[in-house]
């Protein structure tokens, strides 16, 4: 039996998009304005620091090296937060995160050049935090900073629908292949916004996580979902 139920807005698919607008903006600003390091494709990086390592271009390495320690950072800070602050009445614990972040992308937009490494950093410590934070939405697990993990769970949706004619496969298939189009949007935009406005580029995607953060302080989002009871 299928049942309608709210979400809460953390959940909301709105949220989603902005959040997935200011991922895709990142990783192209960091790879465009910041010496191509990406901000969130954490495989790229690691890859680009094994090649730097067998080629024993050491200071190339610490560029893509520095990234990597940054996110596994991220996402230990994000779980502390969430233990000590998830009964927090105040302010939900994601709209701190969402805050922090912000605050970061801000600071990052006054970094000179010879800065990018730091600013490399923060921003991938950043993405970690929204990853970690925010797991799914309308119920459905997806990452609003990466692509590889969307395009697997769409294409298997996908499938599913053509072999069970399931319309929630077809729904879930749907909402990853909307998101992944979403995170191609915003990094179009940010690949364009770095090239004309340079560092200070990262703010659009700033207000993105503005907009995200003012969204959280509705109860529940109107739309409704199915959930499938057991």
């Amino acid at each position: 039996m299928r049942q309608k139920e709210r979400t809460q807005m953390s959940e909301s698919m709105l949220l989603a998009v902005f959040l997935t607008l200011a991922g895709g903006f990142q990783d192209a600003y960091s790879y465009n304005c910041r010496d191509k390091v990406f901000a969130n494709a954490q495989t790229g990086n690691i890859v680009l620091l094994g090649q730097n390592l067998a080629q024993g271009n050491w200071e190339a390495a610490v560029r893509y090296l520095v990234p990597l320690g940054a996110f596994l950072l991220g996402v230990y800070v994000t779980e502390w937060v969430h233990y000590h602050y998830k009964e927090y009445e105040k302010i939900h614990w994601r709209q701190m995160v969402l805050l922090a972040e912000t605050v970061i992308l801000i600071a990052v937009g006054f970094f000179p050049q010879s800065w990018n490494m730091f600013a490399n950093g923060i921003l991938s410590f950043a993405c970690a935090m929204q990853v970690n934070s925010f797991r799914k939405f309308r119920g459905i697990p997806c990452a609003t900073t990466m692509c590889i993990g969307n395009m697997r769970s769409g294409t298997e949706y996908l499938c599913r629908y053509h072999l069970t004619k399931d319309p929630q496969m077809k729904k879930k298939s749907i909402h990853y292949y909307t998101i992944i189009l979403i995170f191609a949007v915003g990094a179009a935009w940010g690949a364009l916004a770095s090239n004309t406005l340079g560092e200070r580029a990262i703010w659009i995607s700033a207000v993105f996580l503005v907009l995200g953060f003012l969204l959280m302080f509705l109860k529940e989002d109107s739309g409704l979902i199915f959930r499938q009871e057991k």
